[in-house]
């Protein structure tokens, strides 16, 4: 009998070269991107609902070529041939402004192998094992998303619903107005489709509704209303929350209060809620003379030893060390969100200034995101491979 291999939600990263295969305009400010994927590299391909995967190309900043990466969720269920991500405008955002209005069908752009933890603790179907997911218990869903927030949930939405006639999925789902609105007309076809199984709670922070429980932004009284008359709360198996920090750290807040174990909750965040805070110390320049005491840095890449000297007085991220004599050490967003630059402290001790990527699991087994980590031992060495 054939073994199949489930989606591996912590395999090697690597950027392979696809092709964007269409270009379609989803609001004013987003638009959704296919990527064809080649036979080839199906299996690199392979994602479990709820996982994004990094972008990355060279852009003139400034009259100098610059290599960006930026991070988005995958927003549909798995399909063979294709990676779906959408990606919405942001203000000032060098990368998602030049893409909703330049990019198009032909280009090519670098694709990292689909990673991420924001996906179903319950058997969920990928690609290579669709037969995964659990048909005969019933569960119940909740997801609270706000704006771009929606792209992974709407993966998720899809696919267990699709999968199972014993799943509820309630969706909250905020924007300031109507025309704001992402993947509008799918979430509609998914209500059509399942209406007893799929509940859509629009709720407007600039736009008056008939309930004045779904107009204006969600606080936390209006929180507390939706999940004591509108949320069976006590019968939800999962819940998954992506937005915004401040909404996501209220979400968590009010769930703890209401007595929601913490293994239950999934959440995702596109926002580190510091917005005057730079995103990590990729590329920030650091020059080692010798003369001055210095941390040993050595960490472990596909397989091969690396070694950095980083001066103590610099303050510099192991990532940004290891960077400067590996430029393939693994990252995308730098910010401690995506956990794209994980690895396993062997020795030594670092200091991790923020985690909004890693599981309590993998904290208590050495990991650590190396963008945020700076060493305070003599000596550190880091294990990507692990």
């Amino acid at each position: 009998m054939a073994v199949k291999l489930a989606p591996s939600t912590k395999r090697r990263t690597a950027f392979h070269e696809l092709t964007v295969a269409e270009v379609r305009r989803l609001t004013e400010d987003a638009i959704e991107v296919t990527f064809a994927v080649p036979e080839e590299l199906a299996g690199r391909f392979d994602y479990v609902p709820g996982q994004y995967v990094a972008l990355r190309t060279t852009m003139d900043i400034d009259g100098e070529p610059k290599e960006v990466r930026r991070s988005y969720s995958i927003c549909a269920e798995p399909q063979p041939g294709e990676i779906r991500v959408a990606i919405k405008k942001d203000l000032g955002g060098t990368f998602s402004t030049w893409a909703n209005e330049f990019l198009k069908a032909g280009d090519k752009l670098d694709v990292m192998s689909p990673m991420g933890q924001f996906i179903s603790k319950h058997p969920m179907a990928g690609l290579n094992d669709p037969e995964s997911i659990d048909t005969t218990t019933e569960h119940s869903f909740v997801a609270v998303a706000a704006g771009s927030g929606i792209t992974p949930v709407i993966a998720i939405a899809r696919s267990v619903l699709a999968a199972s006639p014993a799943t509820r999925f309630d969706l909250i789902y905020a924007n300031k107005a109507a025309m704001d609105v992402m993947f509008l007309e799918e979430l509609a076809d998914l209500k059509d489709r399942y209406p007893a199984r799929f509940a859509l709670h629009h709720v407007l922070s600039r736009e008056q509704r008939i309930s004045p429980l779904l107009s204006g932004r969600i606080d936390a009284e209006k929180l507390q209303t939706m999940l004591t008359s509108v949320i069976r709360t006590e019968e939800v198996d999962e819940w998954f929350l992506c937005g915004p920090f401040e909404l996501v750290q209220l979400c968590r807040d009010t769930l703890a209060e209401r007595g929601v174990a913490p293994e239950k909750i999934r959440f995702e965040l596109f926002t580190t809620g510091e917005p005057t805070k730079p995103e990590g110390q990729i590329g920030r320049p650091v020059k080692d003379d010798g003369n001055a005491d210095s941390y040993s840095i050595n960490f472990n890449l596909d397989g091969l030893q690396g070694t950095v000297s980083s001066p103590t007085h610099a303050r510099e991220s192991i990532l940004n060390a290891a960077l400067r004599v590996r430029p393939d050490v693994p990252f995308a967003c730098a910010g401690g969100v995506c956990g794209t630059c994980r690895a396993k402290v062997v020795s030594g001790t670092v200091d991790m200034e923020e985690n909004y990527a890693l599981e309590p699991d993998e904290l208590a087994n050495g990991y650590v995101l190396t963008c945020q980590s700076r060493p305070t031992s003599p000596e550190v060495t880091v294990d990507y491979d692990a």
